[in-house]
Parts: structure tokens; sequence; C-alpha cells
């Protein structure tokens, strides 16, 4: 699909001259007319001395609106009332195919701010809270999005853009089906499919995505997302089908491989590979204190590896129920042998922490994050990890508005001191499967006061928080957006969850 794309030189002369604010604005610009012509009048017109870009890109391209609520200063009503009236407000109806957008079938939430598009793994967060709200109708909406998604692309792409083509995002898909099957549960009606059993075909095919590779690369190699570990597992890592900068971040990308060490391939590829990880960016993702050290492929994520085994077990169960018992047993093998693997590999028998594993050296990061609390909320550390793991987070982690996401203060927005609310969420359930209620619920009033704090003073939620002051985050390469699709979900599901 050819989008702006085309125009090469006059992309890199807006990103680096930043006429626009930031380089997604001129991303999700649309053409007033075909792009060939637009090229053609560029070429011809910028040797003219009066020739002046952010004219020509005015003239050429219609800017995105911003995103406005109407009521964001209304002072009479509740946090709980500005976001049921923001469901509506952050509703899009399917559209057309124009400039970088790619068209869905049916109606969906965006998270707000400078987010114009559906976001892969923002929406289970989302979805959480439309479910709290009674909009069963827009969760079943977004469900069959993504299901188009993977139907016309073959995977979930991070967000409906033609640019975020290439990669993917934190594989929830197996969370959202389950959501809504707990929403619907089973039709009495016979004739009616199963709302888990009808989305067999496109769970299977996310997962044949993120194997891709799997059956070709030999011990200690890498290909696509798939590792084959010195044991023969086969565990997976971000990755991204490009090496370019990023379109929508290209001005912030070619500079940073003006300072890095790392090919500019290389390093655009890394970069790619963490957008898709959803934390872009974090010292996660480093070789040491450097941004231009970010080796994103070469690590074995604990979380992304936790959400595949939850996939690998929620298509074991729907092929058990639809009467495939050899294809579930297989599955169940892979989820069983990957569990045994992100034990071996990622958990520290030293640190009693869970880390991510740098298989190019063959060794664990040293990170303390909270992707750690993933295996606590699929529930597959054992009681005696899981006690370690609480013991960390309470000590160092929590704190009075929230979990911090890391220990490291970068200046990276997926670094101290914010805290993001899906972390918390994952957080908030992994300590309660584990029975450690009183943290939880700590949690849960330190997260939902920060909410609350910000809301008195600027009546919005936001994308992100300080959680060590209680207000709004910074860091990272764009302003904290408000609106905001996870905030409101999480903290809709916290505050009802009995």
């Amino acid at each position: 699909m050819k989008a702006i794309h085309e125009l090469d030189e006059l992309f890199e002369q807006v990103q680096m001259n930043v006429i626009l604010g930031d380089g997604k604005i001129f991303s999700d610009c649309l053409p007033k007319k075909l792009l060939s012509e637009i090229e053609t009048d560029y070429i011809q017109k910028k040797k003219e001395p009066s020739f002046n870009l952010k004219n020509f890109v005015q003239e050429n391209f219609t800017l995105p609106e911003p995103l406005t609520h109407s009521h964001r200063f209304d002072k009479t009503i509740s946090i709980e009332q500005h976001i049921s009236l923001l469901w509506n407000e952050l509703t899009r109806q399917p559209g057309r195919q124009s400039g970088s957008f790619i068209p869905l079938p049916h109606p969906y939430v965006v998270p707000g701010g400078r987010f114009r598009e559906i976001y892969y793994w923002d929406s289970y967060f989302t979805m959480l809270g439309l479910r709290e709200s009674g909009r069963a109708d827009l969760l079943q909406h977004m469900v069959d999005n993504f299901a188009f998604l993977i139907d016309t692309i073959g995977y979930i792409p991070n967000g409906n853009r033609t640019y975020f083509l290439g990669r993917s995002q934190p594989p929830f898909f197996s969370l959202m089906v389950k959501l809504l099957h707990e929403v619907k549960g089973n039709s009495a009606d016979e004739e009616e499919p199963d709302s888990l059993a009808i989305y067999l075909p496109q769970l299977e095919k996310e997962y044949l995505f993120w194997m891709r590779g799997a059956d070709e690369i030999k011990m200690g190699e890498a290909r696509y997302h798939v590792v084959k570990m010195d044991n023969g597992t086969v565990l997976n890592r971000y990755w991204d089908e490009n090496d370019t900068p990023r379109p929508e971040a290209y001005k912030e990308d070619r500079e940073l491989s003006l300072r890095s060490k790392q090919k500019p391939e290389t390093l655009f590829r890394h970069i790619r590979a963490a957008a898709e990880s959803g934390w872009d960016f974090s010292s996660r993702w480093f070789k040491d204190d450097s941004f231009a050290s970010i080796h994103t492929t070469d690590l074995v994520p604990v979380d992304l590896n936790c959400l595949l085994f939850y996939l690998e077990k929620t298509l074991a169960e729907v092929y058990l129920h639809t009467g495939n018992r050899e294809r579930s047993n297989q599955l169940m093998a892979q989820a069983n042998q990957r569990k045994t693997a992100i034990k071996k590999y990622c958990w520290s028998d030293e640190k009693k922490f869970f880390f991510d594993y740098d298989f190019a050296e063959r060794k664990q990061k040293r990170s303390y994050t909270l992707a750690a609390v993933f295996p606590l909320f699929f529930e597959m550390a054992s009681p005696e990890q899981a006690v370690s793991v609480h013991e960390i987070l309470k000590n160092n982690f929590l704190k009075t508005g929230g979990m911090i996401t890391t220990l490291q203060d970068s200046g990276q927005q997926w670094d101290a001191p914010n805290g993001w609310a899906p972390l918390q969420w994952i957080c908030f359930k992994g300590l309660l499967h584990y029975g450690f209620e009183e943290t939880a619920l700590v949690l849960k009033q330190n997260w939902l006061s920060t909410n609350r704090n910000v809301y008195a003073q600027s009546y919005k939620l936001t994308e992100k928080y300080n959680v060590c002051t209680q207000g709004e985050a910074g860091g990272g390469e764009y302003p904290n957006q408000d609106g905001f699709g996870w905030t409101n979900g999480v903290f809709l599901a916290m505050t009802n969850f009995k």
C-alpha cells in the first residue's frame, strides 16, 4: 500500500524542520490530491526562492483534527460520569481508506490525544472499562475489528495505520476473546456459535504469526519473532519487518542513529521492536545507560512469552472444546514447555525476580521492571517465586501513587517515576492471584488516588502518571496525552472490583 512514504524527501524535510509539531501529525495528514502530483509540485517549487515548506504542506495536505472534549472542564460531574461521557467521544465510526488510515468495519475506541486510531494492546484495558460501563456492543465491535485485521493482514498491527505495518503489539487478543466470552457467555441457542470457538481461526492465525520460522531455525538462532534456546525450546522476541526510521518519529530516529555506534538499519530495527513491545521507550531495552545502545531484538522478554503461554493455553482449551483433542494436546505441551523455559531463562534464583533474557550474550538482563509480574498475572509462578516477587514489588516499586514501571530514572517514559494503567492492572490481579490482598488493596487505593488527584486539578485522565508525586508524568518523545482509553478502563475495573 502506497501512502505519503512516496514523498521521501518532502517527508524528511517536514520531519527535520518540525513544522507540524511532531512527526505523527504529518504521517496522519490526508493528501488533497494524488501523491504523484504533490511530488511533482514539490520537486518544481522547492528550488524557488519564495518556497515555504509549511505553506506547501498546508496547501497540499489536510491536517488531522485535534481531539477535544466538550465536558473537559465541567466541574459538576464525577470522574465516573466523565469516563461514561468519554466513551462516545473516543468512539470512531467505520471509515474509508485515506492517507495512512486502514479502515475498520465496526465502531472502535481510540486512546485519545495524538492517538486517533485503534491501538492493539491499549484496547484490552479499554475493554475492561467498556465491560464495567455495560458497553458490550462496543466490546463486541472491538473484538470483531481485530479479527478482521487478522483475517486481512495476517496479524494485528500496532495500530490501523499503514506506517504501523510490519509489527504487532503484545498479543492480548486471546484475553479480549476471553473477556467477551465472560460478558456474553455461551448462548442457549444451539445454532449460535460459542463465543470462544467462533474466534478460533483468528487465534490460530495470530499464533502462527508469532511462531513463523520456528521450524526453520537451529539451536541458538533467531528469526522473525522466534528464538531457539540452547535447550531446544522456542521462545519469542519483539521484532519488526522493517529496518528504517519510523515514519511517525522519523526525525527522532534519524538523530539517534547519528549518536549510535550501531549500524543504522540495526538500530532502527531495535527501535521498531521496542515500539512493538508497547514500552516505547525504556531503559529495559538498553545495553547500557544510553538510548543509542538499544538492543530489543536480542532479548527474550518475560511478558511477551507469558502472553504467548496464555495464547497456547487458550487455543488448547478451544480445540478441546471443539473436539480436536490432538491439536489441543500439542498446544498444551507447547504451553508447558514454554512455562518451564520462562522459569529456566528468566527467573533468577540469586535475585529472586523475573528478568528478560539476553540470548545474544546468553545471560539475564539486570533491569528490574514490572514485566516480572506477568508470571503472577498468568499464574505461572510458583508460590515461592510469587512471595519473592511480592516482597520486591512492595519494598521497591510501590509508591504513594501506584507502581513505578522500572527502578531506573532514565528520562524515558516507561521508566521511573512513571506509572501506567495497564501495568497497575497486571500487578493488581497478579498479587490477588497469590493471596497478597493487603498489598493489592494499597496499590488500588494509591493508583485511584493519583487518577482522582489529577482529575480534581485538570478535569482529565491522562496516558500516564508520576506515581512518586501523584501528578502528571513526563519523559519520552511526546507530551503526556489525555483521553485516555486504558486509564479510563483500568480506573473503572479497579473501582468496581470486589
